[in-house]
């Protein structure tokens, strides 16, 4: 008996690690790997369109990824009732700040709030600098193809390199220094 429940664990945890990664779907040819750290990044030749965005943000004006042609674009996926969201904004307000003189522009997607007040709130008290698109039904998150570094969870970001491509993804809160980890090797980019 030990020894069946041996082989079922091994055979579990095999099965886990083949499905984590967001290759949600597709062919398993993903093209991108996902280092120890969570974030898991695409080179630059073997990258995906971005998907269209575009919607209401939370204040109420139109906004499109679109708008941000030509910069590196930072998508944080968020809700103001997750724990791990509240840790994180404190540094993507901060990045957000440093990096724009840098060329990179932060977009927020608030997903599954089911009114825009808790949202407004997280917001304002966390200093966010940014526009976020309000998304209660989570729809946006649905464009991102699968199989690519789409966003499967709340937190997650995304980093759109200057052509408009998925270059990087962490599904978990990040760190100051984790976001600039998946920020700075795009700068450097020419």
């Amino acid at each position: 008996m030990t020894a069946l429940a041996a082989v079922a664990a091994a055979a579990a945890l095999t099965l886990t690690a083949c499905g984590s990664g967001g290759t949600s779907g597709g062919s398993g040819k993903t093209n991108f790997v996902a280092g120890s750290d969570g974030i898991a990044t695409v080179e630059k030749g073997e990258r995906h369109d971005a998907p269209a965005l575009e919607g209401e943000t939370l204040d109420g004006d139109e906004v499109a990824l679109a708008d941000y042609k030509g910069k590196i674009v930072v998508i944080n996926v968020w809700g103001s009732w997750c724990p791990p969201c509240r840790a994180e904004a404190p540094s993507f307000a901060k990045v957000a700040k440093e990096t724009k003189s840098q060329g990179v522009e932060f977009l927020g997607i608030n997903a599954k709030d089911p009114e825009k007040g808790p949202a407004i709130s997280f917001e304002k008290d966390k200093g966010i600098p940014y526009p976020s698109l309000y998304d209660p039904m989570g729809k946006l998150m649905l464009r991102f193809p699968r199989g690519t570094l789409n966003p499967n969870f709340i937190p997650s970001t995304l980093v759109i390199d200057r052509e408009g491509k998925i270059a990087a993804r962490s599904q978990q809160a990040l760190s100051e220094e984790k976001l600039r980890k998946m920020i700075d090797p795009l700068v450097a980019e020419k």
